[in-house]
């Protein structure tokens, strides 16, 4: 059976749909309509007691959150190809940088756009700059994160930023700029962005 991914093309699950590709495997996707909170419906929440996108099913395996989905794709699926091996000493790297993005990336983002209070050394996320300049190291001198070769960590570090370079929540830079044009040729991401404009059309979001 092919993969099924519990997806609306307005959701976190878009970004699946690269992962999906860059791994090369068949998956089917289960439209859940998020504006109508179809999420919270007992079917979801019997997966994903978060009742939220993606929730991805392989099989008997459930595996929610974004990032988690991407590794075990590329575990599972793309070893040595897009995940490095066990005993790669760059798979420090891959999943520092993979975990980096919602864990460090995204709070940072919404506390500083928030204005919430918290105490920077208690907080995981530190500050807005001192996450910036992190960034700006993971790809200082690269192509990608682990250097000339492409991995799904930068699915997941590469598909934070651009998300957050498209609506205008971190300033542009040249740097990023450069990276992120590097994954728009991914054939992997040009079909990915493809079926799901082709979604949004056939789901009337356009």
């Amino acid at each position: 059976m092919p993969i099924r991914l519990h997806y609306h093309p307005f959701s976190r699950a878009s970004g699946t749909l690269w992962a999906l590709e860059e791994a090369g495997v068949a998956y089917d996707l289960a439209v859940v309509n998020i504006l109508q909170g179809e999420q919270k419906s007992p079917a979801l929440l019997a997966i994903n007691p978060m009742g939220k996108l993606p929730t991805l099913q392989d099989g008997d395996v459930v595996v929610t959150e974004a990032a988690a989905i991407a590794l075990y794709l590329a575990d599972r699926y793309a070893p040595g190809r897009l995940a490095p091996a066990l005993d790669d000493p760059r798979r420090g790297a891959y999943l520092r940088w993979s975990f980096f993005a919602p864990s460090v990336i995204e709070p940072a983002v919404m506390a500083k756009a928030g204005n919430w209070e918290v105490r920077e050394v208690a907080a995981g996320w530190g500050n807005q700059n001192t996450m910036l300049e992190a960034v700006h190291s993971a790809i200082a001198g690269r192509r990608f994160v682990l250097g000339d070769e492409f991995s799904m960590a930068d699915v997941v570090l590469g598909g934070t930023l651009r998300y957050m370079l498209d609506f205008k929540m971190i300033e542009p830079t040249a740097d990023f700029q450069a990276y992120i044009d590097r994954l728009n040729e991914r054939p992997a991401y040009q079909r990915a962005t493809a079926r799901n404009l082709a979604m949004r059309k056939e789901l009337g979001l356009e």
